[in-house]
């Protein structure tokens, strides 16, 4: 009789202890798509901001140029600062941002002066 109430015991035990592992898996599955949320809210918050920003970082005061021969363009990069003697491309960058694939072409293009005005009449 006694080995038999034992061994329910144990039963109900292992089963408790199966309902509680699920609980605790389902609950870290919840919390894992919350933190995968989270950071997915965070990082589009940051794009936001950086996009934002780099509207006004020619109005600021560390910007280096006069602010009046910048031209902003957006994409790929964010603009281009004429001065007497140069022609900048601008992109402003926030945080630890990075330049994209498209922006480190660009640079590599300037750098190794694959640049050229060209003139295009329209009749």
């Amino acid at each position: 009789m006694a080995l038999e109430i034992i061994s329910i015991l144990l039963a109900l035990f292992l089963v408790f202890v199966i309902y509680l592992y699920k609980r605790v898996w389902d609950e870290n599955k919840r919390l894992a798509s919350i933190i995968e949320n989270l950071n997915f809210d965070k990082k589009s918050l940051s794009v936001k901001y950086g996009k934002i920003s780099e509207q006004f970082f020619p109005f600021m005061e560390a910007y280096p140029y006069n602010k009046e021969n910048f031209r902003f363009i957006g994409s790929p990069i964010d603009g281009v600062q004429f001065e007497d003697d140069k022609v900048v491309f601008i992109e402003f960058k926030t945080s630890d941002s990075r330049l994209s694939a498209k922006q480190e072409s660009i640079k590599a293009l300037v750098k190794n002066k694959k640049v050229e005005f060209e003139e295009i009449r329209i009749k």
